[in-house]
């Protein structure tokens, strides 16, 4: 089954239109997107599944330049972001990564502030520190501060690269799996806090995410990768079906509705 992947063209307000067409993408012989065809025009959360090794980490890496890809394009309202510089994208696009293993001697607020960079002019420190600290607070880990990043765990790293990006404010942020190093409490929490900061503020948030749970209770549209390909796009009730889940990950479930969303329960 392979879903259509194109939303009606109408824009919500204020949002931006990532359009993304016929993308290919390999390494040598082995091909990882197979003509990726997908529009995101709608600000909110995305969130994109998929088993290990179906290209969700390679589709956003073409998406903001880290990949260039054999074919297709990634157009952002309307430009090929091969065109746009990076500083010009820096101001459109957030990045988290999944994960950060280097760290060094420089305090949690000086990695946050480096989020603002993009938009920094003269003049402007005070509203720089007023923003990383609102996301720190946000986070819950203002208390964090001054410490060093080399003196955190895994799971406050990873709260601060995330406040970094929200620091940003972008436009579009893309996570990669930015809950992967919290307990389940803060798993639920930074997910509910990306969705509440997308709506209010019209970004257009798009996480790859592992949970299949937690992309149905808080994602605006779910986008379900096979095999280098887009298998299903839509609402979460559209995507997370017995039927998809049993095709795309190989195990049976029963899926449920709990407060008005979806919920996927796995069987032997």
């Amino acid at each position: 089954m392979e879903a259509e992947n194109k939303n009606d063209d109408k824009t919500a307000k204020g949002g931006i239109v990532i359009d993304i067409d016929g993308l290919v993408f390999g390494y040598r012989s082995f091909p990882i997107l197979k003509g990726i065809t997908v529009k995101f025009d709608r600000p909110g959360m995305v969130s994109i599944v998929g088993p290990n090794g179906v290209g969700k980490s390679t589709l956003i890496h073409c998406m903001n330049k880290i990949l260039t890809p054999r074919e297709g394009s990634v157009l952002i309202d309307g430009e090929d972001v091969r065109n746009i510089s990076v500083k010009s994208l820096a101001k459109i696009m957030g990045y988290v990564p999944y994960t950060v293993t280097n760290t060094f001697p420089i305090s949690v607020i000086d990695t946050v502030m480096m989020g603002r960079h993009p938009h920094s002019k003269f003049g402007s420190l005070d509203e720089d520190l007023e923003i990383s600290y609102d996301m720190l607070d946000r986070l819950g880990i203002a208390d964090l501060s001054m410490r060093q990043l080399n003196e955190l765990s895994a799971g406050q790293l990873q709260k601060v690269i995330l406040a970094k990006g929200l620091a940003q404010q972008p436009r579009v942020l893309l996570l990669d799996e930015p809950t992967s190093n919290l307990d389940v409490k803060h798993q639920l929490g930074v997910a509910r806090l990306l969705a509440q900061i997308s709506r209010e503020s019209g970004m257009l948030t798009i996480m790859i995410c592992h949970d299949l749970n937690i992309a149905a209770k808080y994602s605006d549209k779910v986008m379900m990768m096979s095999e280098g390909k887009v298998f299903a796009y839509g609402t979460p009730e559209e995507v997370f079906t017995r039927e998809n889940i049993r095709q795309v990950y190989d195990v049976d479930c029963e899926v449920i509705e709990d407060q008005g969303r979806p919920h996927i329960i796995l069987r032997d």
